[in-house]
């Protein structure tokens, strides 16, 4: 009797997944959302540290850009609009500041807050990684035209914010 699975497309949902190690991958796993997007992460990770800097984290890069667009912003801010938690972004910010890629300053408002300033380094380092990055991105989403390209960032975008909204409803 032959296997009625053979005949879907690999990479679709109804093909039979594989393991590197020959494992059969339980249906339980491969249709779970949670599933995919830490298999797209771990993949994504692997591919940033070969292609962009294997250094320099996707966070760090996240954080850099930030601080690049508002110089002088405190770190709690920043960390929101990386969407980093503000205990990541301490020791980001310690991180990216022992390699001398920016300077945190005390306000002088208010001796709690941290501001962020780039550093001629940083400068330097975020410019050849953007470059780096942008290239990255373009191979990431090659398979697609333009407007799959807009659906592909509109439904991670969507798939984000609401995980985002139930996890700040925990």
């Amino acid at each position: 009797m032959a296997d009625e699975t053979t005949s879907s497309a690999p990479g679709s949902p109804e093909a039979p997944r594989t393991a590197e190690a020959g494992v059969a991958i339980p249906h339980a796993l491969t249709a779970a959302p949670g599933y995919q997007v830490r298999r797209l992460y771990q993949a994504y990770l692997a591919v940033w540290v070969r292609a962009v800097d294997p250094t320099l984290t996707g966070p760090q890069f996240a954080v850099l850009t930030a601080v690049d667009a508002t110089p002088g912003r405190d770190q709690r801010s920043m960390a929101s609009a990386v969407a980093l938690d503000t205990s990541t972004m301490a020791d980001v910010a310690r991180r990216l500041e022992g390699r001398g890629l920016i300077v945190r300053r005390t306000d002088t408002a208010d001796g709690r807050r941290k501001l962020l300033f780039l550093t001629e380094e940083g400068e330097r380092t975020l410019h050849a990684a953007r470059e780096r990055t942008r290239q990255l991105d373009e191979r990431l989403l090659a398979p697609y035209d333009a407007g799959q390209r807009a659906d592909v960032m509109h439904l991670l975008t969507s798939l984000a914010d609401r995980w985002e909204g139930l996890a700040a409803d925990s």
